[in-house]
């Protein structure tokens, strides 16, 4: 390139940037219009101190205090205060006392302000567990604010560390269990790759974990070559599938029970407690004064009334295999160390058979329990509650066991028993052949004879 295109070059690039130089400027200045805004820096200018708080009237002590550069760098940056503060009026804010009963109180009237601009998923948390919860006046049942903090809500998209997980705040004992686990600690090294509570759990329609098949389709939802996998060495894999929930055998250390649920055979689904009316509960009560477990007689009664009252005979008792607590159904091991000997439940005696409960779900989902005695898993009116993991000679109903021995005896020695008596007759059977082929001969030669003649 020439001495003289060059310079043309320059002074071209330099009309250039002369020209465009006022978009620029109008860009920087359009860009400070979308920081803050006057009224918002009004309200951060005394609220960004340290120790700012408030005495309530139950005497909790109410932070005001609001980090300009952590919400600067919040998903509600672009929110001005008065559109969540709109009950506050500038003129006499901080001037006049107002009276706030409890922070409780505090976080529940500023709930629609977050439904005012987060319709869906507020529609989606009324609906879910949760919200049952803050409706029947539980004290603890979270709100917006105890698992967003409105000031510093960074965007889901950040994977953060699983200790600053919302979650914890109620569940420590359960995120505890979670946090050493395979998903906890693939979690930790994974980073957002690797599955959280709100995964399984969703994250504001909150369902009630032990509900249905929840649990089951859950795991299923990741772990979509499950099924197929257990096929190749699981016998009767659907079957197990159905019958026992998934950490029973992914949790090696967890203790486990049989749970029979109350069961709407016609519907495919579990019994619901009626809202305000505790049927389960009374009756359960009513047929086990001595609070011992329900025996036999009184399971069957209380069935009977289930029955009763619905006029049908659709309520039956559905078995399940599962680990006692929600600690333990978050203490899943790698693969490798999952239970896969049949002994620890097919034999007898087994640990998972020695507790026994008897569950109803709530209006919520939430199971409702009251304690079996282990000896009804002797009873032959078990067999229609343990037909998901019976097996013969592995659940301790012997009537059952000798009942079922039997027709198999009886389809084997059949067959073997005409092949026996066939044998043992055969030379008997030969000579009477033979006779009778004699005397057709005989008969044959006489009409011949007479023929001739």
């Amino acid at each position: 390139m020439g001495k003289t295109t060059w310079n043309f070059c320059r002074k071209s690039l330099l009309v250039i940037g002369v020209a465009l130089l006022p978009y620029f400027v109008v860009g920087t200045v359009h860009a400070e219009e979308e920081g803050l805004s006057t009224e918002t820096k009004a309200c951060l200018k005394c609220h960004d101190k340290q120790g700012e708080e408030k005495i309530l009237d139950n005497k909790e002590k109410l932070s005001l205090h609001v980090s300009t550069k952590a919400f600067e760098e919040s998903e509600h940056r672009k929110t001005d205060c008065e559109d969540c503060h709109s009950d506050i009026d500038a003129k006499n804010h901080g001037k006049v006392k107002k009276p706030i009963e409890s922070k409780r109180a505090y976080s529940l009237s500023m709930k629609d302000s977050c439904r005012e601009c987060h319709k869906k998923p507020f529609k989606v948390y009324e609906d879910g567990l949760h919200a049952a919860l803050v409706k029947a006046g539980d004290e603890k049942a979270p709100l917006c604010s105890d698992c967003h903090n409105s000031h510093t809500l960074r965007s889901v998209k950040i994977a953060t560390p699983i200790e600053e997980t919302p979650c914890a705040n109620c569940h420590e004992d359960i995120f505890k269990a979670y946090a050493r686990d395979v998903h906890g600690l693939e979690r930790a090294v994974k980073g957002k790759a690797a599955p959280i509570c709100g995964t399984c759990h969703k994250t504001h329609d909150v369902k009630a974990a032990s509900f249905g098949d929840g649990i089951k389709d859950n795991c299923l939802g990741c772990h979509k070559k499950a099924t197929a996998q257990h096929k190749d060495w699981l016998p009767n894999a659907a079957r197990h599938f159905e019958a026992i929930s998934c950490p029973v055998c992914h949790s090696p250390d967890a203790k486990r029970r049989v749970n029979l649920r109350l069961y709407d055979n016609a519907a495919k689904k579990q019994l619901t407690e009626k809202t305000g009316v505790p049927r389960f509960e009374k009756r359960a009560k009513a047929a086990d004064l001595s609070n011992i477990g329900l025996d036999e007689m009184a399971l069957w009664s209380l069935l009977t009334e289930f029955n009763r009252e619905s006029g049908t005979q659709n309520a039956v008792l559905r078995g399940r295999l599962e680990v006692r607590s929600g600690v333990e159904a978050h203490q899943i091991s790698e693969k490798s160390k999952a239970v896969k000997d049949c002994d620890t439940c097919h034999r007898p005696g087994a640990e998972a058979f020695q507790s026994v409960t008897l569950t109803i779900a709530d209006p919520d989902g939430r199971p409702i329990r009251h304690g079996v005695q282990k000896d009804v898993l002797n009873s032959l009116t078990a067999m229609e509650s343990i037909r998901g993991f019976y097996a013969i000679g592995s659940t301790r109903i012997k009537l059952l066991d000798y009942a079922l021995l039997a027709v198999l005896l009886a389809g084997i020695g059949g067959p073997l028993g005409h092949m026996t008596i066939k044998w043992l007759f055969r030379k008997a059977r030969e000579r009477r052949l033979t006779a009778q082929v004699d005397t057709r001969t005989m008969a044959g030669d006489r009409r011949h004879d007479e023929a001739s003649k």
